[in-house]
């Protein structure tokens, strides 16, 4: 008897330690992987035709953001006057210049919607179109973004500079470069993409770590070692004594 419990018993937690195991070395290797070698796989993955889906509309807000931006840059257009939409296409079209590609855009702006909805998707792109402008460099991010500040300072770092004095409405990209945005971080030769799908992809980890956890912890339909054993006990598979005794070798 004690036997084929210790067996079932030892199945189960098996099971529960390769699913903790199997998180643990994902979340690992999201870690200590170098981002370029996800990018790399990453980049491949959006290059199929289901990443096409909403590339065209990713495209038109770029143009649309383009345009803003020179008419900002020609003192057309003034930052006071700009409504939460035009920021929103300033968003757009800065994050797709740092990206360098309409259909990776559009499969990181769906990675967004799914983690933060659609609404904390476009008010990601209102704030970096803030940021990144210069009209409100300290513009507030939504609180389910937090994790994309990251790669926003990264994003925005060689901008900053090339603001000082200005409040929006200056050329920073003349003196910078988006190429040279393009070309590493800190000497690190990460591309901007890399970082962009590593921290995307790590932030989804960490998701999917905590539903799992969350679901393991609220299924009522999971048994403890104690619960096979007092169901044994209840139908009379085992006695009283041994019951006791196999009670005290699991606590």
């Amino acid at each position: 008897m004690s036997i084929q419990l210790s067996g079932e018993l030892l199945i189960r937690v098996n099971k529960h330690m390769k699913k903790i195991l199997f998180i643990t070395i994902l979340l690992s290797a999201l870690l200590f992987v170098p981002s370029s070698t996800f990018a790399q796989g990453m980049m491949n993955w959006t290059s199929t035709p289901s990443g096409a889906v909403s590339d065209d509309h990713t495209a038109q807000e770029e143009a649309e953001g383009k345009e803003i931006w020179e008419k900002l840059q020609a003192k057309q257009l003034e930052c006071k006057n700009l409504t939460d939409e035009q920021y929103g296409f300033l968003g757009e079209y800065f994050m797709g210049q740092s990206i360098g590609d309409t259909q990776r855009h559009a499969f990181m702006n769906q990675m967004m919607m799914n983690m933060m909805g659609e609404e904390g998707e476009e008010q990601m792109h209102i704030a970096m179109g803030k940021r990144m402008s210069g009209c409100e460099p300290n513009a507030q991010v939504p609180s389910s973004g937090a994790g994309f500040m990251p790669m926003m300072n990264m994003m925005m770092a060689p901008l900053r500079q090339g603001f000082e004095g200005q409040g929006g409405g200056g050329n920073p990209m003349m003196g910078f470069g988006w190429n040279n945005m393009m070309g590493g971080w800190g000497g690190f030769g990460l591309g901007w993409l890399s970082m962009l799908l590593f921290w995307g992809i790590l932030i989804l980890g960490v998701v999917a770590l905590i539903r799992y956890l969350t679901k393991s912890g609220d299924n009522k339909g999971g048994k403890t070692p104690l619960d096979i054993l007092k169901e044994r006990y209840a139908k009379g598979e085992i006695d009283k004594k041994e019951f006791e005794q196999m009670k005290k070798d699991l606590t």
